[in-house]
């Protein structure tokens, strides 16, 4: 009894020291595996820098530099993963990873559909161009200011302050609005006023208004004109354009100073506005017989 338990435990230990014994004989070559992975991580990553530095100096958008940045530095981590399992003594491993990367890559297709969804349209947009960093974009009733761009999501931040981080393929599918690519964005609004005032005059007075706040752009100049005829009032349309890339103002706030401005003008100068209109109605309404 007690010399089987013994032999037991010598077993044991020597299965220990021969345990023992191999990992202090792979632990150089461990540490150096994760050397040159790491060096090829951070070849990468200047190489990458290089590279985007250089063709900052073409016409490619942001959103284009950072794919080529993203995709070089993968490419490299990919090749050390490779190398170090070599090193290592897996480059079976390795081989067998490279070997059966086109099976690997159907059965995660199938596997992770969604995923690959998004970044096949990541893809697609990084080089359609639809929109670059910076620009204010509005993708199924989303809207907000681009901030980043890569293969799997677009991340805006909404003139709220929210975060949004909207899948590619979702913007892929869907009708996507760029408010800034050409760098002018217009407003509307809409306000009424009396049959009987002059209409003519009072839609040269509104686009007077607009361009004395200086608020909007002169060219493509403001325009105020008749939109539709109501049953108790004429419905003006005003339409104003102004600098996208401007950071200065709040565009909600930029509208809404416009808007206050022309109804205090035309107040001032005697028009009666839609809702004076619909009162005036109303009276005469009360006291007809």
């Amino acid at each position: 009894m007690n010399a089987n338990g013994s032999t037991d435990l010598d077993l044991l230990l020597e299965s220990l020291r021969d345990h023992w014994q191999a990992l202090v004989t792979a632990a150089p070559r461990v540490v150096f595996a994760l050397l040159v992975l790491t060096a090829f991580w951070i070849a990468g990553r200047l190489i990458a820098r290089a590279v985007t530095t250089l063709l900052d100096r073409s016409d490619l958008a942001e959103t284009h530099l950072s794919f080529f940045r993203r995709v070089i530095v993968w490419l490299f981590v990919l090749i050390g993963f490779a190398v170090a399992l070599d090193i290592i003594g897996l480059s079976g491993v390795a081989g067998g990873l490279l070997a059966g990367g086109g099976i690997t890559a159907v059965v995660l297709g199938f596997a992770f559909r969604e995923i690959g969804e998004n970044f096949l349209a990541g893809f697609f947009l990084a080089f359609g161009r639809p929109f670059n960093l910076g620009d204010l974009i509005q993708s199924d009733g989303l809207e907000g200011t681009v901030r980043d761009v890569s293969l799997r999501s677009t991340h805006i931040r909404s003139a709220d302050g929210r975060d949004i981080f909207i899948p590619s393929s979702h913007i892929f599918k869907n009708p996507l609005v760029n408010f800034t690519r050409d760098g002018l964005r217009r407003h509307n609004f809409r306000i009424g006023i009396a049959y009987q005032e002059d209409t003519d005059a009072a839609c040269a007075l509104i686009e007077k208004t607009i361009l004395e706040s200086g608020l909007s752009l002169e060219t493509p100049a403001p325009f105020a004109g008749i939109n539709e005829f109501t049953p108790n009032y004429i419905e003006l349309i005003v339409r104003f354009w102004v600098d996208a890339f401007d950071p200065a103002p709040n565009v909600a706030s930029q509208r809404a100073e416009i808007m206050a401005r022309c109804r205090r003008t035309l107040l001032a100068s005697g028009y009666t506005l839609s809702a004076d209109v619909s009162q005036n109605v109303t009276l005469m309404n009360h006291e007809a017989p």
